[in-house]
């Protein structure tokens, strides 16, 4: 059987994780499906690591590399320090104007999280049609900040900033965006690409200010397969259950117009920006709180449950399986499968 674009099946990779041998106990964050990141304890300080790459969007992935992989950090409370860019680039396709442009986005996004641009490797790569880039971020935070996705318990509400799918919205904007003029007006196409930088993709201020605020047992940001693979990333690293109120869910415009022109369901289209956060009950309108001072909204869409009780979507008052999305909604756009 050959896979399809996407993440790897969670089962098989649950499998090939669980013969990966740590022997250094200084590790206290594991490889393991829906987690971010690695820690590493040094003395009075966690080394918070992460790797993620940027394979669909094209134009500011520059902006899009830096974003995601600090997002991954700030789930885990750390703050983003050091960057690192492996930028591969294709061959009969590249030139001076693309990498500078790849540089400028760099360097904007590493000023907007705070984060120093240290290393990486660059090269002109045989096969590629586009330009990917990986990125791997460094962060650091005290332990006793340190946000541990295995904390979470049963009771604790799951709050969603900003809402879906923002990340999204801008690729269908920017990769298709003369398609969608002959359609929309220009303002509404015109603010779906911004919605690359507003509401925007990135979390460390509003994750912060969760964790400021206390009471936060766990974080996890969607990103590929949408809001709904986000959601059983989040019960499985958590190993609860979890039910969600489909209705309390935000679907943003004109991301959800998109959504509706190309035929793609909002819950299972890449959704960066957005940040899940499971909170004490006590303390949940005191993290909403927080983050809405910093400018952004912050909704209470359900509760962590029992592992027993599954993962679940209530929609118009009934319950039903969480929907699964082994594919990107948004790969639908270079498969020639999204209607439009």
């Amino acid at each position: 059987m050959r896979f399809k674009p996407g993440k790897l099946d969670p089962e098989l990779l649950a499998e090939l994780l669980s013969r990966n041998v740590i022997r250094d106990e200084r590790v206290i964050v594991r490889p393991a499906v829906g987690e971010d990141v690695c820690v590493i304890r040094f003395g009075d300080r966690c080394l918070v690591a992460k790797t993620d790459p940027i394979t669909f969007a094209t134009d500011s992935i520059g902006w899009y590399v830096v974003q995601v992989n600090a997002n991954d950090l700030a789930t885990a409370g750390a703050r983003p320090r050091w960057f690192l860019v492996t930028v591969l680039l294709p061959e009969g396709k590249t030139d001076e104007a693309l990498v500078r442009g790849i540089w400028e986005d760099l360097r904007r996004a590493t000023e907007s999280v705070g984060c120093s641009l240290c290393g990486g490797h660059t090269e002109v790569t045989v096969g590629l049609d586009r330009p990917i880039l990986v990125g791997q971020m460094l962060g650091e935070v005290e332990p006793e900040r340190l946000v541990d996705k295995t904390n979470a318990r049963p009771g604790d509400r799951v709050l969603l900033t900003k809402g879906v799918p923002v990340e999204g919205t801008a690729i269908m904007a920017r990769e298709r965006r003369e398609e969608l003029l002959k359609r929309f007006p220009a303002e509404l196409v015109e603010r779906a690409a911004r919605s690359l930088y507003d509401p925007g993709i990135g979390v460390v201020a509003e994750a912060m200010a969760a964790c400021d605020a206390g009471g936060v047992h766990a974080m996890h940001d969607p990103t590929e397969g949408g809001l709904a693979t986000g959601l059983w990333e989040l019960a499985r690293a958590t190993g609860l259950g979890l039910r969600v109120e489909a209705e309390r869910i935000p679907i943003l415009e004109p991301g959800g117009t998109l959504c509706a022109h190309f035929g793609l369901d909002p819950l299972g289209v890449i959704a960066s920006g957005a940040l899940l956060i499971c909170v004490e009950p006590r303390r949940a309108a005191a993290a909403r709180k927080a983050v809405e001072a910093c400018g952004v909204r912050c909704v209470d869409i359900g509760e962590m449950l029992p592992a027993s009780e599954g993962i679940t979507l209530v929609r118009g008052g009934r319950a039903m399986p969480m929907p699964t999305f082994p594919q990107d909604e948004i790969t639908k756009l270079w498969a020639g499968d999204a209607a439009g």
